[in-house]
């Protein structure tokens, strides 16, 4: 709105210029795409020339993604034995550290195995005493070979029940050391194995869990990255160890340094791969699934600019006021590419170096050729 008011004021300025004026100075009224103007003109529109630079401008390749955790810092709890949900007080995004309680469940076949293995132990210990005596006694021939050999087959047998049955209890977080014919519990304890977060809870109070199936999902974030997805043509432009900027849509100001770890060398059916980046600190605000945006910063170009100033957009175009003549204007059509520091880079701009341009006031010499406000 202030550009139009002070494009007006300078047109007025401009026309109250041309009233005074003698005939013989008079301006060449607008033609096409050429302008003249005459020099007070020139300086109450603040035109200044000057030619391309060129400049080291840096590219941005501008990219999708979301947060990711690898496949080993995703951990799905279930129960071995399946059982019953007695308690868990687990939330969605809540943190756990390793060694909590998740949950309580409970179950008559945890009885059952505390009993068979108390039993067996027990069995185990009159075996083992039934070997030893039948070993004095084969050694003094008072037993036959046949005799110690059955005795020994049995105790064997028995040892490898009881291992079998400790482990069995391992499974469950039993602890095979502790259990008494005073203490058999119908209930066990479901323990974190990581130090993280729930991402998911499955179940409820009273369900029937069976073996295969997942109570909880936990997420491990030491590991979280970013996983962009990055078209095959843009592919060669970015290299492991290159730095980038992340963001997320809610809060663009918030910026997530990182850097490239892994480019996939597979393609898939969008003709598109991932590449996998680090954040340089986590932040527990990112979480798996989140989508958000990432600016990698490419190798530094030299190119041909010219000042931001020099070139107006009109009718979705971008152009140009090349210097023809004393006062003289003709606006070009160009193509532009990357911005920085107040310099936009001209495509093709090398075989337009020789000739001189207006570096500012370039809006208002569009205002008198066109009679409007660009579109900006």
């Amino acid at each position: 709105m202030n550009k139009i008011l002070k494009i007006t004021i300078l047109l007025l300025t401009l026309y109250s210029c041309n009233s005074q004026q003698p005939a013989a100075t008079e301006e060449v009224r607008p033609s096409g795409n050429i302008v003249t103007l005459t020099d007070t003109q020139r300086n109450n529109a603040g035109i200044e020339s000057g030619k391309f630079e060129q400049k080291a401008i840096s590219s941005v390749l501008k990219l999708k993604g979301k947060i990711d955790v690898p496949p080993q810092n995703i951990v799905s709890i279930s129960v071995p034995l399946g059982g019953y949900l007695k308690s868990t007080r687990l939330l969605p995004g809540m943190h756990i550290n390793r060694g909590d309680v998740l949950a309580v469940m409970e179950d008559a076949q945890y009885i059952q195995l505390q009993q068979d293995y108390l039993t067996a132990k027990a069995q185990f210990e009159f075996n083992e005493s039934e070997y030893h005596r039948q070993k004095e006694l084969n050694e003094s021939k008072a037993s036959s070979d046949k005799v110690f050999e059955q005795t020994k087959a049995t105790w064997q047998t028995q040892y490898i029940l009881i291992k079998s049955l400790e482990q069995k209890l391992r499974l469950i977080g039993v602890d095979p050391a502790r259990i008494t014919p005073d203490n058999i519990s119908k209930s066990i304890n479901i323990y974190s194995p990581i130090n993280g977060f729930v991402s998911s809870v499955n179940v409820n109070i009273g369900k029937y869990v069976n073996p295969s199936e997942v109570l909880f999902e936990l997420v491990n974030p030491d590991d979280i990255h970013l996983a962009l997805t990055v078209f095959d043509k843009d592919v060669s432009k970015l290299a492991i160890g290159q730095e980038l900027v992340a963001y997320t849509n809610t809060h663009p100001e918030k910026k997530y340094p990182g850097e490239i770890i892994l480019i996939s060398k597979t393609v898939a059916g969008d003709n598109a791969t991932l590449v996998h980046c680090h954040f340089e600190e986590y932040d527990k605000m990112l979480l798996p699934g989140m989508f958000m945006n990432a600016d990698v910063e490419l190798k530094l170009n030299e190119v041909f600019a010219l000042p931001d100033d020099a070139i107006v957009r009109f009718e979705n175009k971008h152009y140009v006021f090349k210097i023809i003549g004393t006062n003289k204007y003709e606006m070009m059509e160009v193509q532009t590419g990357n911005k920085e520091n107040g310099f936009t880079e001209i495509v093709g701009g090398e075989g337009m170096t020789n000739e001189q341009y207006a570096i500012k006031g370039a809006y208002n010499l569009l205002m008198v050729l066109k009679n409007v406000a660009g579109d900006e």
